[in-house]
């Protein structure tokens, strides 16, 4: 299948459309956007996941990989999706979470109950002699990385919250189970499959880690990773010519997602990586706020984009999704220039190389939420900093400075949908407060306006879909030492095409060479010339997009 030319649209199903009215999004409810969705332009929906799980952590902790979670519908509910959205020439991609499980999940509970069938899908390991854990990992989510389990009298290892047990994936039974579930949704219609920390899968031998950091090294692009994800191809998702796969990968290495994801690997699509969007992480840390490094984006977007083409590779293209702030408030202008800074975003990003993926909002340009108040706050990550933050005597004004700009929370407020009551996401109370600007950031009145972000998204899919070169053109910089702009030339046997991009709020002049026999193909101001000059100036945020025929 040729995926070059798809969009990825993610949809966190909590957030999106509710029917029932309990202020929690549902199936019914993303049925009901079909044809918003399909108007938009985009090939396939990814879901957060939609599973029976204790939602310790939004979902990915899994209780039961074959059903569908009640306050989500019925199994009925997403076949019919399936049906519907494939009526309207859309897939449906699912999440799977495959490095761990739910510690409520009937495998591990089995496990604890003395199965010795379950308890070999688990990483059980015996304490050191004087008792304690195995190792000195530590969890992603902090602490350590494994759990006393009283009813076997070991330990189990968790890399996330101490409820999500590592799967044991040297036990082929596990291995053929994974693949089994593949297959269950790929009868009911599914035909894409994003797979969550995929690459974490394989770890490494259990030893201290000898500089007392968190172990990553050990379990992170293991020796077996790449094996196991060749067989888990072979046995399901690889039988299918229809099938689009995305790894998410956890701090790896350009070098090694070019074997996830070649061409010829055997592997996966496409991989997800996270590492422009920590540019505005003071010493990397996510709760340090710095302007964000422009050049450091730069540079690493080129840097992706040169090695993933060497590689015969191919990347996911994202500034937004459920675990990050809002990008337009984050690298654009949320209030003074909006629509220029979300456009200028959506050009710089949709004509790169790779997968696009837009966030549910990103397209009408929803912003983060700026909650002032601790009891708006759902996500726990967010609740248990203000708390901690709070216990240590921080001011409660530099708490809030901190949530506003990092909270997963900004992501995951409700889709808006009108400038009525709730944005037209529930008829009751939402699970998550509406943001209030919904009154003028809404859908309906971005589909009425030509005008609008929403607008400029549906351009930009379509010029994915026609336009040769933005599917499998050569990347290179342009102006890489620039200070404002962001430029880049994409190339083929047929076309040349020309990306401009300034990405802040003060003009910005771009000195051009080779410039003749440019036509303007979008822009993202209603008077974008039509003609490329030798030197053009940027307006705030502008972005310029100009094609070359050979």
């Amino acid at each position: 299948m040729n995926f070059k030319d798809k969009v990825v649209y993610q949809i966190y199903p909590k957030s999106y459309c509710d029917t029932n009215g309990d202020g929690i999004g549902d199936l019914p409810g993303i049925i009901s956007k079909l044809d918003y969705l399909q108007a938009l332009g985009v090939d396939y929906l990814w879901l957060n996941p939609i599973y029976p799980s204790p939602q310790r952590d939004n979902g990915y902790d899994i209780a039961d990989y074959r059903a569908i979670d009640p306050v989500y519908g019925t199994m009925a509910d997403f076949e019919r999706l399936c049906r519907e959205a494939k009526a309207r020439g859309i897939d449906i991609m699912l999440d799977m979470v495959f490095n761990h499980t739910s510690t409520a999940h009937e495998w591990f509970q089995k496990a604890l109950a003395g199965d010795a069938k379950y308890r070999a899908y688990y990483l059980f390991r015996p304490g050191k002699p004087d008792g304690s854990a195995p190792t000195n990992w530590q969890s992603k989510f902090g602490g350590s990385a494994w759990q006393y389990a009283a009813e076997v009298g070991q330990y189990y290892l968790y890399l996330f919250d101490v409820t999500q047990a590592d799967l044991d994936w040297t036990n082929p039974a596990v291995r053929a189970e994974v693949a089994d579930i593949v297959r269950f949704w790929q009868g009911k219609g599914v035909h894409g499959f994003r797979f969550d920390v995929i690459n974490l899968i394989s770890k490494r031998e259990f030893a201290d880690d000898p500089n007392h950091a968190d172990g990553r090294q050990f379990y992170t692009d293991g020796p077996h990773v790449h094996e196991y994800l060749r067989e888990l191809n072979r046995a399901s998702f690889g039988r299918d010519a229809e099938s689009f796969t995305v790894g998410e990968m956890s701090s790896t290495r350009l070098d090694e997602c070019v074997q996830y994801a070649g061409a010829a690997s055997g592997e996966l699509s496409s991989v997800f990586t996270f590492h422009h969007l920590k540019v505005d992480y003071k010493d990397q840390q996510k709760w340090a706020l710095q302007p964000f490094d422009f050049a450091a984006l730069k540079r690493l977007i080129s840097d992706w984009q040169t090695g993933m083409a060497a590689g015969n590779a191919w990347n996911a293209l994202f500034w937004n999704n459920h675990d990050q702030p809002r990008a337009l408030s984050r690298f654009g202008d949320d209030r003074r220039y909006r629509v220029e800074s979300a456009t200028m975003l959506a050009s710089a990003l949709h004509m790169l190389r790779g997968t696009p993926y837009v966030y549910q909002g990103e397209e009408i340009g929803m912003t983060n939420a700026y909650f002032d108040d601790i009891d708006d706050y759902r996500d726990i990550e967010s609740t248990n900093l203000y708390a901690i933050e709070t216990a240590a005597g921080r001011d409660a004004a530099a708490i809030h400075e901190l949530l506003r700009a990092r909270s997963r929370d900004n992501a995951r407020t409700p889709m808006q949908w009108t400038a009525g009551a709730q944005a037209g996401f529930t008829s009751g109370t939402p699970w998550l407060r509406v943001n209030p600007n919904h009154t003028e950031i809404n859908a309906e009145a971005a589909t009425r306006d030509p005008r609008s972000i929403y607008a400029h998204y549906r351009a930009l899919i379509q010029l994915r879909k026609t336009q040769r070169v933005v599917q499998d053109g050569d990347y290179s910089p342009l102006l890489a030492d620039h200070p404002q702009i962001f430029a880049y030339r994409r190339e083929n046997d047929a076309a040349t095409l020309l990306v401009l991009a300034n990405f802040y709020g003060e003009g910005a002049k771009a000195p051009l060479a080779d410039t003749a026999g440019y036509q303007l193909l979008l822009g993202n101001y209603a008077d974008s010339p039509a003609v490329l000059a030798e030197e053009v100036l940027l307006r705030p945020y502008e972005a310029l997009i100009y094609l070359r025929k050979k």
